[in-house]
């Protein structure tokens, strides 16, 4: 009976509900191949009313539910979602937040970053994208509605001398706090011309050259007018003027053959920088300033050669400057209660390029890196392997990029070598479980039948691991507009033909056969679902 007298009836139940599941050839095997003919089950999704009697055979997943859906759990289908920030802020998952992803080309590691920019600039976070040597990410931006700027020979360039943001906002502010921010705008300037001058030089500037830089810096700030910021070229002047100041720091006593002594080899450094390759880029005004406003940005530097090795690891040094010194001159305006707070998300990519241009690199970048924590920022650090590290020219280099994993509160691994899951084990610790499978995922694909092109077994699949914590494996899955955003195959298509493929690169004629592969590094694309879907 009811509460109410009336004839009480059971709740309706409702139907169980079949699942489509994705057309396969055969079930999954332990490497991400695939084993036998046989199609997979149908999956049946129902509640634990109508499905009670099943119940034993149910298993939580335990994945992590909080920041941007990643894909889902390969071995229990739940659904993951992370980002460094979420994991840092909300979840309180990791202490640092921060991000070092590795692995083999192709496999879909700057797809799964495109994915964390999109869902975090839908809560607020602004990507910043420093150096897109692609471009995998200015398309991205662009539909953000973000800003995206192109350097290049020809195209555009930075004043390594312009304290943009920084400088902008400490005028703003005014009192100590200023003052405070101005010194910080002069200090990493002299950090971006010294490391300028290390490219060039391949090896780091002595201190007392140091020294007579700062010196000059601040000599030029003084003179210059405002809203004026000085060149490359107004250093050789201060060095010929010789003034009081910078003299000063050379212990010349009054006797100019030991003050050209002191600044002769600076000078020459910095004619070689304004006559030698990097001149169109670094001798001029800033093209492009970056807007703090923007909801997103992409320095896309992809114009600039392979073989152009300094010019890269100079545009992206100088990039990642600009783009932190914007965060840090937003994060100064919002302390002083001149604008609301915001929180910013860096991607480095293709690390290994600028680690490798010139000894002591490293600890330039590890300067601009190390304080993402105390300055709301959230950061991804994308390269191939810990070779890249273990190629640099000093054990302390290496001690010191080998740190980069060591501090980064998320590791995710894509597909690599056993005996580089092997080294990596010792800095995060890997069962041998877990080496055993990311490294079933470097393998290459199976031979195909009938011209059909068979998809590498690691790709789109990553390991996250969170210090001694078991590593999650995840599966992800692009959807149709991510796979339009992100496509690192379009040199690989002929012009006026986006469905065709270029079997022989070389002849570029014969197209090839079998399905188109899908774009965005690889990663498996998700049809919409239609009637005709199992066909897709």
């Amino acid at each position: 009976m009811s509460p109410r007298g009336g004839n009480s009836r059971p709740k309706k139940q409702p139907r169980p509900r079949k699942e489509p599941m994705a057309p396969s050839r055969g079930w999954p095997g332990p490497a991400g191949g695939q084993v036998g003919a046989m199609d997979p089950p149908t999956m049946w999704r129902a509640t634990t009313v109508q499905a009670c009697g099943l119940w034993p055979f149910a298993a939580g997943s335990g994945a992590p539910m909080s920041g941007v859906p990643l894909g889902q759990h390969i071995h229990t289908g739940a659904t993951v979602c992370g980002d460094p920030l979420s994991w840092f802020t909300r979840a309180r998952y990791i202490s640092n937040p921060s991000l070092f992803m590795l692995g083999m080309p192709g496999l879909g590691k700057s797809t799964l970053i495109n994915r964390m920019l999109i869902g975090l600039s839908a809560t607020g976070v602004v990507p910043l994208v420093l150096g897109d040597l692609k471009p995998d990410y200015a398309d991205t931006v662009r539909a953000l509605g973000g800003q995206v700027i192109s350097i290049g020979r020809g195209m555009g360039g930075i004043n390594l001398l312009d304290p943009g943001a920084m400088g902008a906002a400490a005028l703003k502010i005014g009192g100590n706090a200023g003052q405070a921010l101005e010194a910080e705008a002069h200090g990493r300037v002299l950090n971006m011309v010294a490391a300028l001058i290390t490219i060039v030089r391949g090896r780091a500037m002595d201190d007392h050259e140091q020294a007579v830089l700062s010196a000059v810096l601040h000599h030029l700030r003084e003179r210059t007018p405002p809203g004026r910021a000085p060149l490359l070229p107004d250093v050789l002047k201060v060095l010929d003027e010789a003034p009081d100041r910078v003299r000063a720091v050379t212990l010349d006593r009054g006797d100019e053959a030991r003050y050209r002594d002191a600044v002769d080899p600076l000078h020459r450094s910095i004619l070689g920088i304004l006559d030698g390759p990097l001149g169109d880029t670094f001798a001029s005004e800033t093209s492009t300033r970056v807007n703090p406003n923007a909801p997103a940005v992409c320095i896309d530097i992809s114009r600039i050669g392979e073989a152009d090795t300094q010019l890269t690891a100079a545009a992206m040094l100088a990039a990642w400057s600009d783009g932190l010194g914007s965060v840090a001159a937003s994060h100064a305006l919002a302390d002083a209660g001149l604008t609301p707070r915001r929180w910013f998300f860096t991607v480095l990519d293709e690390l290994w390029r600028p680690l490798r241009a010139a000894t002591g690199i490293v600890d330039r970048i590890d300067a601009l890196t190390r304080l993402n924590r105390t300055l709301g920022l959230g950061d991804a650090k994308i390269t191939h392997t810990l070779k890249d590290a273990e190629s640099l020219g000093t054990e302390a280099d290496k001690a010191k990029a080998r740190g980069f994993v060591e501090r980064a509160g998320m590791v995710v691994c894509a597909g690599l070598p056993k005996a580089e899951m092997q080294d990596l084990g010792q800095i995060v610790g890997l069962s041998q479980r877990e080496i055993e499978l990311v490294s079933s995922w470097s393998s290459p694909p199976g031979w195909a039948m009938q011209g059909e092109r068979e998809e590498p077994p690691g790709r789109g699949r990553f390991l996250i691991k969170v210090g001694g914590r078991p590593g999650i494996p995840i599966r992800v899955s692009i959807t149709d507009t991510e796979r339009h955003l992100h496509d690192t195959n379009t040199r690989w298509v002929q012009n006026n033909h986006p469905d065709t493929h270029v079997a022989n690169p070389a002849a570029g004629t014969a197209p090839a056969a079998g399905p188109v592969p899908p774009a965005g590094g690889g990663v498996e694309s998700v049809p919409a679902p239609g009637p005709d879907w199992r066909k897709a």
